[in-house]
């Protein structure tokens, strides 16, 4: 009993000295990691992905990879220059922006803590336009900006009574290094975190907004959506209470909640 009660008071603790805010939802996360740890991590796993998919990244003269990265360097442009006039600059600082797309039948696009985005070309043909594509690509930015990856780390290492230290690289432990792994399931196919539900609909609402501040209409992103859920449809989906993800059906619709908000910062 005391040792329940010793574990919680110090889970206590670190709850209460390791939380942040969210930029523009507010909302408080648990951050037991920082960027300077995470960051390094981020940048080798990417640097590992492109190495050992070399021979399906496309070319920048590629007419897709243009495409995705004029794109990309309107939202990268939209968010810095939002986080920096809002005091969140620092929470960016050491970002290395990047964007890259892979040839692969997946639909599927993820960005990495520090800015490494990835598009697979398998996605496009439901993303169709530029607004189709900052849906996809506001959405997976949102992720890092909402710092979710470390979120979901801190969580993770509480769960396994791991602890971290200021400016101790979490690499050189075997137990937070193998975490890492399994989050973004580096040595698989896919590299990508599994957020949960309410991670995902924070994303889809920062998402908007990026694509709004970017000068693209955040209404489109509705067509995406159906788009996307048209081109699933007939695939295996586990029930939405035990899906990581929300189902279609709840994601346009608290979209379309969202889409008030997110106009007012609509320039065209």
């Amino acid at each position: 009993m005391k040792k329940l009660f010793l574990t919680a008071s110090v889970a206590g603790i670190l709850l209460f000295n390791s939380c942040s805010t969210v930029p523009l939802t507010g909302r408080s996360r648990f951050d037991l990691v920082s960027n300077d740890q995470v960051l390094p991590m981020a940048f080798q796993a990417y640097s590992t992905f492109l190495t050992e998919n070399k021979s399906t990244v496309l070319p920048a003269s590629n007419a897709q990879a243009l495409k995705v990265k004029t794109v990309g360097s309107r939202l990268i442009t939209a968010v810095k220059s939002y986080m920096n006039s809002n005091n969140y600059g620092n929470l960016i600082a050491d970002y290395q922006w990047e964007v890259n797309v892979v040839q692969n039948n997946e639909k599927n696009a993820w960005c990495m803590p520090g800015g490494k985005i990835v598009v697979y070309t398998g996605i496009l043909p439901v993303t169709q336009d530029d607004a189709g594509l900052a849906t996809v690509m506001g959405h997976e930015i949102a992720h890092a900006i909402a710092g979710h990856s470390a979120e979901r780390m801190s969580q993770e290492m509480v769960a396994q009574g791991i602890g971290a230290a200021a400016g101790v690289a979490l690499s050189k432990n075997p137990k937070t290094q193998s975490i890492f792994n399994t989050l973004y399931g580096v040595g698989t196919p896919v590299a990508m975190l599994k957020f949960s539900r309410n991670q995902e609909l924070e994303a889809d609402r920062l998402g908007l907004i990026f694509m709004a501040m970017a000068g693209y209409n955040p209404s489109n992103s509705v067509n995406f959506w159906n788009r996307m859920s048209s081109a699933s449809a007939g695939a295996q989906k586990p029930a939405e209470f035990l899906s990581t993800h929300p189902s279609d059906a709840t994601r346009i619709a608290q979209i379309q909640k969202y889409l008030p908000e997110a106009q007012q910062y609509y320039k065209k």
